[in-house]
């Protein structure tokens, strides 16, 4: 897609140990993409190594926030920001390693036919590393769970490797997002097939952080299991 101008959203806290090899492995697989990393007041000075790799490097991009806020009001502020210039898609993406930059381009590639590509574990072709055989089960049971109450054939519901083409944001009222943990990526798919867009699910191996530490907790887990009703009841 020679034309696509792609922004890459990463979310950061505490992620200094990855972040600048995982900066240099999405510039090795999209070298004509800009990053721009969310950094929510790191205590480890993930924000400054940021700002010290964007004044070296064009592509990169930072946004600071005041405090640790969740994930979800990161991607929305990251989308917002995005939406101001004029990147055509824009992307999600961990700063752990657990998405394989190697995949950007085949979610880029998927939205040539849909509005929204998401990186799913749980289609033909995907999986997980160093994932033990109970987090394997949570994690599909719960997209079972999420995908039996809404109605959707979205195998992967909790995925948060996504590519979606600039439209798709621009369409969805991103303020009325309700989520903040992990189930913001439940949320923000459901919201696009609501408004008629077209979700694909691309094949990606999930590999396991091996530095740095989970932002689970207990209370996002909760929020991913009670969302889905508040979606399917029109709570939210």
């Amino acid at each position: 897609m020679s034309d696509a101008r792609p922004l890459i959203v990463i979310p950061t806290y505490n992620e200094k140990d990855n972040l600048p090899s995982l900066l240099d492995a999405v510039h090795g697989a999209m070298p004509f993409a800009h990053v721009l990393v969310v950094d929510d007041n790191s205590p480890d000075g993930t924000g400054d190594l940021a700002d010290t790799r964007a004044e070296q490097d064009a592509w990169v991009k930072v946004l600071h926030r005041e405090g640790k806020q969740g994930l979800g009001t990161a991607y929305i502020a990251g989308f917002k920001w995005g939406l101001e210039r004029d990147y055509t898609h824009i992307f999600e993406m961990d700063a752990d390693f657990s998405h394989d930059p190697r995949s950007l381009s085949a979610l880029l590639e998927a939205t040539q036919t849909a509005d929204v590509a998401l990186g799913s574990r749980w289609v033909k072709g995907g999986g997980t590393v160093g994932w033990p055989l109970k987090r394997q089960l949570l994690s599909r049971g719960g997209s079972l769970y999420a995908r039996t109450i809404l109605g959707v054939g979205i195998k992967d519901l909790t995925g948060g490797f996504k590519c979606f083409r600039r439209e798709v944001l621009q369409t969805i009222d991103l303020d009325g997002v309700a989520t903040k943990g992990y189930g913001f990526q439940i949320e923000l798919t459901w919201r696009a097939l609501q408004k008629g867009f077209k979700v694909v699910e691309v094949p990606i191996t999930f590999v396991d952080r091996v530095a740095g530490q989970s932002k689970m907790s207990g209370a996002i887990f909760k929020e991913a299991l009670t969302v889905v009703w508040k979606l399917r009841l029109g709570m939210v």
